[in-house]
């Protein structure tokens, strides 16, 4: 539980908020501490000089006319503002400092205040242990008399604490209030997180189990995860494809493989058992033995070059290849096939350099793509083979009168085990294609439906001697 994503997002996010919200209540309260320490001040200077005044007022009406005693006029006023007031300065005989406790002047600045200045500072009176923050103001009975002594003004910071108290509580009740919300929230966007992390974890469960068409969940709103979502589904997607082709190349590979099995085992049964006696008919049996078994040996041919290229375990040749040469080559394989079925095949031959690469490989790309054109062009039409040289690159044409190809369907032809027909084992183009890639270039198709296609092989002219151009040249075979 403890080590899941959906306990450790809504942990870590109520983590960030009280850590935060504790740095916040520091700040605050420090803040806040300074604040109330200033206004005490201001409060007790103010409180000071009024209560001084009046102090004097008192004191010389009682004097004067007899109004409250001398002794009661210090403790009334502590009473009235709820401050401690103290004395400090010159004993008077039946005056100041009567009914407030004395301090020693040397617990102040007494020559500030003798001089007329208002002081403010922190002490412990006498006997006790808290600290006080006092604001002591000059006492004159005269107005422009000597300054006797001075009045002083105090509060204990006790109060001033009680008041960060306070305020620590009431930062305290809004902190839990704000973790109760935030927690609130955290679980739901959890829960929203890590419902289609957890869908996805049961997709991936089942696509373990090579169930493919599992149903990956939807998740609203996009981002991080809906992207996730949205590749796990194309991943899903290719494996059912990925599949599904195997499961076809698997029939058709059998079917290829016993289809030549089946004739070589016919004819060589007949020919163990006599049954076929004459010359003649026995060449003719041996000759398809000796067709079916290359037609096999092909097959596992283009199984094998698969494996290595997919195990990048391939290796190019580099060695000088006359193009024009290897192009001849490529035409005179397909001449007989393109008079049986009355095909206008064609071959055009602009330049004849001679370059470095790999001739075998590229000999076997230019037959795939001609067996792929002499496959799907119906009989009577038109197979067109080309060669030109430009921009410092080679290209070889294949072009047919097919079906052509649809535009879904221009990048799967390309993959392993798949045809349009479902029918071949669909190697021939995806070992063209890994191999063009594996020298350096690239296979590029235009084809538009019922209109033919037009495999184009593009190498780069790596040339060795300088190119010899002749005129073009045009066999037709009907």
């Amino acid at each position: 539980m403890f080590s899941s994503l959906r306990f450790r997002l809504p942990a870590l996010f109520l983590a960030g908020i009280v850590l935060s919200g504790l740095v916040s209540a520091g700040i605050a309260l420090k803040l806040f501490q300074e604040y109330t320490h200033d206004q005490s001040l201001r409060e007790l200077k103010r409180e000071a000089a009024g209560l001084t005044a009046l102090y004097v007022q008192q004191t010389a009406q009682s004097y004067t006319y007899g109004g409250v005693p001398t002794d009661q006029v210090g403790p009334q006023l502590e009473q009235a503002t709820g401050d401690r007031l103290f004395y400090v300065g010159v004993s008077i005989p039946n005056g100041p400092p009567a009914g407030l406790q004395v301090l020693p002047k040397d617990s102040v600045d007494w020559p500030a205040l003798a001089s007329g200045h208002t002081i403010a500072y922190e002490f412990k009176p006498p006997g006790e242990s808290r600290t006080f923050l006092a604001v002591a103001h000059p006492l004159r009975f005269e107005a422009q008399g000597i300054v006797v002594g001075a009045l002083v003004v105090a509060k204990a910071k006790t109060a001033l604490r009680n008041a960060s108290l306070t305020l620590m509580k009431f930062l305290g009740f809004a902190l839990l209030g704000g973790l109760l919300v935030a927690g609130a929230l955290a679980s739901y966007l959890s829960r929203r997180i890590t419902r289609p992390v957890l869908g996805l974890s049961k997709a991936a469960d089942a696509i373990a189990e090579r169930r493919y068409d599992v149903a990956v969940p939807e998740v609203r709103g996009g981002g991080e995860v809906g992207q996730l979502a949205d590749r796990f589904r194309d991943m899903a997607l290719r494996l059912r494809e990925a599949e599904e082709l195997e499961r076809n190349f698997l029939m058709s590979v059998s079917h290829e493989l016993r289809t030549p099995l089946t004739a070589i085992r016919g004819h060589v049964e007949a020919l163990r058992e006599g049954v076929v006696a004459d010359p003649d008919a026995r060449a003719e049996s041996l000759d398809v033995i000796a067709n079916e078994a290359g037609r096999l040996e092909r097959l596992v041919g283009d199984v094998l070059d698969l494996a290595k290229l997919d195990a990048r375990r391939f290796t190019v040749h580099q060695e000088e290849v006359d193009m024009g040469h290897l192009l001849d080559q490529a035409y005179a394989s397909f001449g007989e096939e393109a008079r049986r079925r009355l095909i206008d095949y064609r071959c055009d031959v602009e330049t004849r350099p001679v370059i470095v690469t790999d001739g075998d490989r590229v000999l076997q790309i230019i037959s795939n793509l001609l067996a792929n054109a002499f496959r799907w062009t119906p009989d009577g039409g038109r197979v067109e083979l080309s060669l030109a040289a430009d921009n410092g690159s080679i290209r070889v044409g294949v072009e047919d009168t097919g079906p052509g190809i649809k535009a879904q369907d221009r990048e799967r032809i390309f993959r392993p085990f798949w045809s349009l027909d479902n029918s071949g084992t669909g190697l021939g183009l995806t070992i063209a294609n890994e191999l063009a890639g594996a020298l350096g270039g690239r296979i590029r198709l235009a084809s538009e439906p019922d209109h033919g296609s037009r495999f184009e092989l593009v190498l780069p002219a790596r040339l060795s001697v300088s190119e010899a151009r002749r005129p073009p040249r045009v066999p037709s075979l009907t």
